[in-house]
């Protein structure tokens, strides 16, 4: 399985905004695309998809830009990432529920694939932008220590 620069900046985008967002102000995405060293033309067109998910609300105008339309918590990095990458499965045949696959009785590999699949979607169902937050503000304070 290959994440694209696409699905990373994504997560990228999602987490700045979960970062610096308050209810208050809303995050102009020229502020993103400094803050993450990301190209704002293509953070323009990860943006587009993340609203029309309804993942992003983008609000208009002088105090215009962006927020995340949830809670942090309500944001799993399978729900990102197969926005942008499609199917998270490790080969073609798993994509389809059941499997459509003419060789998937008799195939000898298909459990490896299918415990891979499990795998993947379990752990990445699993954590949510508040997790990566968090991890984020632990790693920060060990940083912090000094003797």
């Amino acid at each position: 399985m290959y994440i694209s620069t696409k699905g990373r900046y994504a997560l990228r985008l999602m987490l700045d905004l979960a970062e610096n967002s308050d209810n208050e102000h809303n995050i102009p995405l020229k502020k993103v695309a400094e803050r993450q060293g990301i190209s704002l033309k293509y953070l323009e067109q990860i943006i587009t998809s993340l609203c029309k998910a309804g993942y992003v609300k983008s609000i208009r105008g002088a105090q215009g830009g962006y927020r995340l339309v949830g809670d942090p918590a309500d944001y799993t990095v399978t729900m990102i990432l197969s926005l942008t990458e499609g199917s998270l499965a490790p080969i073609s045949c798993l994509e389809d529920e059941p499997n459509l696959c003419s060789r998937a009785e008799y195939c000898p590999t298909l459990f490896v694939w299918e415990k891979l699949y499990a795998s993947i979607k379990d752990t990445l169902d699993s954590i949510t932008l508040k997790d990566i937050l968090e991890n984020q503000k632990s790693m920060n304070n060990i940083s912090d220590y000094v003797i």
